[in-house]
C-alpha cells in the first residue's frame, strides 16, 4: 500500500513539473515575451515572471504558477516611467546586470526589472503609443 502511494505521489510530482515547464515554454514562445521581475515599490519581494507586451497591453504572468491567466495587466496608455536604475544590494533576488524601472500605474507605483536588451524594446513599445491613446 505504501509503495503504491509513493508511486502515485511521484507521478503527480512529475506531471506537475512537466505542466510547469510546458506552460513556461508556451509563455516564452510568443512574440514580445520576455522574462521580467515585478514588485510593488517599497516591498522587499520580487516575483519573477514572463511578460508579454504588444498592442496596448502588458500582460505579466507569475513564473512560479500554473495559472493560464495573467497575474497583472497594464494598459500602455496608463503606464509611465518615473526612474531607471541598476540593481542594488537591496535587490538580492535579481541578477546583477538587470535594469530596474520605476513605473506609474493607476494602482500605484511598481518596479519592473529586466535585462538591458529588453529595456530598449520595452521603452520603444511604451513610447510608440498612438497620440491621445
Amino acid at each position: 500500500m505504501t509503495t503504491v502511494l509513493l508511486v502515485l505521489l511521484g507521478v503527480l510530482v512529475v506531471v506537475l513539473a512537466v505542466a510547469f515547464l510546458l506552460r513556461r515554454r508556451f509563455l516564452l514562445s510568443g512574440l514580445g515575451a520576455v522574462t521580467m521581475w515585478l514588485r510593488p515599490v517599497r516591498s522587499p519581494r520580487w516575483s519573477v515572471g514572463v511578460a508579454w507586451y504588444g498592442g496596448d497591453m502588458l500582460l505579466w504572468y507569475r513564473g512560479l504558477s500554473l495559472a493560464v491567466r495573467p497575474h497583472e495587466r497594464f494598459s500602455r496608455a496608463e503606464l509611465g516611467v518615473q526612474a531607471r536604475r541598476s540593481a542594488s544590494r537591496d535587490d538580492l533576488a535579481l541578477p546583477a546586470d538587470v535594469v530596474v524601472l520605476t513605473i506609474t500605474t493607476p494602482e500605484g507605483p511598481r518596479e519592473l526589472a529586466m535585462d538591458p536588451s529588453t529595456v530598449t524594446g520595452f521603452l520603444s513599445w511604451l513610447e510608440s503609443a498612438p497620440p491621445g491613446g
